[in-house]
């Protein structure tokens, strides 16, 4: 999972797509459509090809003594001619020795003696290529992986310096919001919602306070609803909330009605649980229980999908490291297999 990781940084990448391409290159270049040599001059050929070369211009001088063209193939082979010749003469094979004087006095006249090249001075041959090339690219890709690990091992480390985007609260609640099934009324045989939301509290979201538009199946706008931070405990960074504040508004209703979720130990707590009766119904927070909000026309089902208290140094079950809410709202009047007020 690491090397992918690493595979996603676009410097990380753009190195070994640039390696890839570089090898994938030079084996199309070299193995699969390599250079085809055509017309090679007699210089750059083999020692071998350059023997029968000059053995053949032998011939066709014996066949048709042309001084001037003996001459212009004679000169083709540079440097390496006179030694060719010279092998020739001392090794004639099947071919006449006197076509073979008459070629060298042709091209080589009696006044000028011959010339021994000096070591060195034989230009390679195409055979030798290959190899030379072969050693180039084992070069090449040596310099190249040379350049990969400095550019990693120096390079790399000074994009990691900047801190990597990580989620923030609020995006690991709607993370787990995008993820949280709801429930399927009409599957259960009862009446579907007309408004059906899903919301989630993850500590640390300070400004945790989601709401909701209620709209007719026509599009008409109802009332709202949504929920928000009610009461904390302790003090310091994040926020330790023990209870939330869940509301419906009805637009044909004069208020807004609200009911308070609160922790296991603010519900049990007398001082807390008086002061926040005052804001709403109290009920104490547990995963699957259900709360229901009326107001003139319309019935809220807030139903507690998930839930998990923080652990830390406070009273135990006092503030909520998570809590995901799914609302319902129906139209009133309700019908009977609309989910019923939980006593």
């Amino acid at each position: 999972m690491k090397l992918l990781d690493n595979l996603k940084k676009p410097l990380v990448a753009a190195i070994l797509a640039g390696i890839v391409g570089i090898i994938l290159g030079l084996i199309w270049a070299w193995v699969i459509q390599p250079v085809e040599w055509v017309n090679v001059p007699p210089d750059k050929l083999g020692s071998y090809y350059q023997e029968q070369y000059l053995r053949a211009a032998i011939d066709s001088y014996k066949v048709k003594p042309d001084a001037a063209l003996a001459m212009q193939r004679y000169q083709g082979l540079g440097a390496i001619g006179p030694t060719l010749l010279a092998q020739i003469e001392a090794n004639p094979g099947s071919q006449d020795a006197g076509s073979i004087l008459n070629f060298a006095n042709a091209v080589q006249p009696p006044a000028s003696p011959s010339v021994t090249p000096t070591p060195g001075t034989v230009k390679p041959a195409v055979g030798s290529l290959p190899l030379k090339s072969y050693a180039l690219i084992v070069v090449a890709i040596l310099v190249i992986a040379l350049v990969v690990y400095a550019a990693v091992k120096y390079l790399l480390p000074i994009f990691r310096r900047s801190p990597p985007s990580e989620q923030t609260p609020a995006m690991r609640a709607r993370d787990l919001s995008s993820h949280t099934e709801m429930t399927d009324y009409a599957a259960r045989g009862e009446e579907p919602p007309i408004a059906q939301f899903v919301t989630t509290y993850v500590l640390g979201d300070d400004l945790f306070d989601d709401s909701f538009s209620i709209d007719s199946p026509a599009g008409e706008f109802l009332g709202e609803c949504g929920i928000g931070i009610s009461e904390t405990i302790g003090v310091g960074d994040p926020k330790k909330v023990t209870a939330f504040e869940v509301w419906l508004f009805d637009k044909n209703d004069i208020q807004t009605v609200t009911k308070v979720l609160m922790s296991a130990h603010a519900f049990n707590d007398p001082a807390t649980y008086q002061r926040l009766e005052a804001k709403g119904e109290p009920f104490q927070v547990e995963r699957g229980k259900q709360v229901v909000l009326e107001t003139a026309a319309l019935q809220l089902v807030a139903t507690v999908s998930d839930m998990e208290y923080g652990q830390g140094a406070m009273p135990e079950e006092s503030y909520f490291e998570r809590l995901t809410l799914e609302i319902a709202v129906w139209p009133k009047p309700a019908t009977a297999t609309t989910p019923q007020q939980p006593e």
